[in-house]
């Protein structure tokens, strides 16, 4: 018997092949069987010990940690490339280093792939590339969420241009599949190249601490062509990902922390753009909302400072209108000035929108613009309702912001929520100023339910800025007098607020549908949610919008 040498360069002796005769049935499923088996070890035992010994899941143990126990179907396990250059065609694992197929997470059916970095170093070929745009394709046929787990090292350098031939089209089904069913890519490893485009066209991208790395150009060429010294980790490390470049959603402490939160995720998004999130049964309370309030409701009425400087966490005021205060944030380590996430109010998924007073006062400025326009069209997308929740003095002034392109990347969150149809309902806890009031959520945006708390301020600036344009002349004058114009001016402040720095000026003209004490506001929510339920809006006919890119 001849002896042959596998893909990993060993010598093997083809010990079972005389025992199986492929000329009979026994035979052939003898086969099928020894081919199988081979499929979930490709490159043998050695290099899944590697694996471990890193810490890490191997590709196939991955997608069995996610998907529901014996769920997993998969496609394509007996492929293989079909390039001879460079030798490969003595080199051909079945697989072809990525593993295809669909399941369930909680009952839900999801396609999914999972790079094997233990094949070719996780680089993509020809069949590798195809069998991901099989999968995409099936994911958008059957309105399935689709989910990547990423582990590879950019295109297969010995198969040339296919390769990124392949590249393209997994590129281009994910904009096909972008707004029709969810996309959801887990970094595992370092993803380089091409690699990283297409989790970046995703919805949601997870990383993992201290494993995870996504970049362009590696180290060694940054100090090749820029003199540049950085690791891999400060390059495109999970925390780099997160508070810096924005693209990360969620930052996992471990492989299982990552499959736990796309889980939880999951089950806040709807399969495609068809049909509605899960939903929980909740009984519609028995009263009026005052009779079914909670202690919980009324801490929100002593949550507000009386001095309208001082901060407050506005996660107090999430956590009190959801259900059971669970609240799934996303992106929370990055644009801390906004606050975006996922919730239920009676059992009904919701987004959340939140200015954070503590970070910047709450002010909007380019990242949080951006951030927030993204979750808004996230959920648009899914047909989930929108809440904003506001206490927002203005855009964050400087030379910084203004270079940068605070007005059309500010303006990125007036176009998506002025296109949103799904339910919107805004709650002014504070303040609500100027260009930033039109933009988160204001009435006149095509928010559908406008409430507001005693304590808000609505109006074009707050009184110290306003007295100094509005009395002017007045301050003027009192200073050639010999007045005290501090006491004026505080005085003049006074008189502002109490004439405009509240909310009962827009709720006399009904840009605020109603000002409840915030006790309440749960209760209107809920309300306000059944209430919209079976909304109806319609945008002009259009081939797409032209978002401020």
């Amino acid at each position: 018997m001849t002896s042959v040498t596998d893909h990993t360069g060993h010598s093997v002796e083809p010990a079972a092949e005389h025992t199986i005769d492929i000329h009979t049935t026994a035979g052939k499923l003898a086969e099928l069987h020894k081919r199988r088996e081979e499929s979930l070890h490709p490159v043998g035992e050695e290099a899944v010990e590697k694996v471990h010994a890193k810490g890490k899941l191997t590709a196939r143990e991955r997608i069995l940690a996610l998907l529901d126990e014996d769920s997993f179907v998969e496609l394509d396990a007996l492929a293989k490339h079909r390039s001879t250059n460079f030798g490969l065609e003595a080199n051909r694992p079945l697989g072809d280093g990525v593993i295809t197929g669909y399941g369930t997470i909680d009952g839900r059916d999801v396609c999914i792939f999972s790079q094997d970095a233990t094949v070719f170093g996780g680089s993509l070929g020809e069949v590798y590339g195809e069998k991901i745009v099989k999968v995409q394709e099936l994911a958008i046929k059957t309105g399935r969420p689709l989910i990547g787990i990423n582990d590879g090292a950019g295109a297969r350098i010995q198969e040339g241009v296919v390769s990124l031939g392949l590249y393209s089209r997994i590129f281009r089904n994910n904009i096909l599949a972008s707004g029709v069913v969810p996309q959801i890519s887990l970094i595992m490893g370092a993803a380089a190249g091409g690699h990283v485009y297409s989790p970046a066209l995703t919805d949601f991208v997870i990383m993992v601490d201290q494993t995870s790395q996504m970049f362009i150009t590696g180290p060694d060429v940054i100090k090749t062509v820029t003199g540049e010294d950085v690791t891999m980790e400060e390059l495109g490390g999970a925390h780099t990902h997160m508070a810096k470049s924005g693209t990360l959603h969620y930052v996992a402490s471990g492989e299982q922390d990552a499959f736990d939160w796309v889980r939880d995720l999951l089950g806040y998004l709807p399969p495609n753009n068809f049909t509605d999130a899960p939903r929980y049964q909740a009984e519609a309370p028995a009263g009026s909302i005052e009779d079914n309030l909670t202690d919980e409701d009324l801490e929100l009425d002593t949550l507000i400072p009386d001095s309208p400087n001082q901060p407050y966490d506005m996660h107090e005021v999430i956590t009190r209108i959801l259900d059971d205060d669970e609240f799934l944030e996303i992106q929370a380590g990055y644009a801390q000035n906004i606050v975006v996430g996922f919730g239920r109010v009676d059992g009904r998924p919701v987004g959340i929108v939140a200015n954070q007073p503590t970070q910047f006062a709450g002010c909007l400025d380019i990242n949080a613009s951006e951030k927030a326009a993204r979750f808004v069209r996230t959920c648009d997308c899914f047909n989930i309702p929108i809440i904003m929740l506001v206490d927002v003095p203005g855009f964050l002034p400087g030379t910084g912001q203004e270079y940068n392109g605070i007005i059309r990347r500010g303006a990125k969150l007036l176009f998506a929520y002025g296109e949103a149809t799904v339910p919107k309902i805004t709650v002014i806890t504070r303040k609500a100023y100027g260009g930033a009031y039109c933009v988160m959520g204001s009435k006149d945006m095509g928010c559908d339910v406008n409430l507001a708390w005693p304590t808000a301020q609505i109006a074009v600036m707050g009184a110290s800025g306003a007295v100094g344009f509005v009395y002017r002349q007045q301050l003027k004058e009192a200073a050639k007098d010999g007045r005290d114009v501090d006491e004026l001016r505080l005085q003049l402040q006074q008189e502002y607020e109490d004439t405009l720095v509240n909310p009962y000026v827009a709720a006399e003209r009904g840009y605020v549908d109603s000002v409840i004490p915030p006790s309440h506001t749960r209760g209107y929510i809920a309300t306000s949610l059944r209430l919209l339920e079976r909304k109806i809006s319609h945008l002009p006919p259009k081939k797409h919008g032209n978002i401020p890119l």
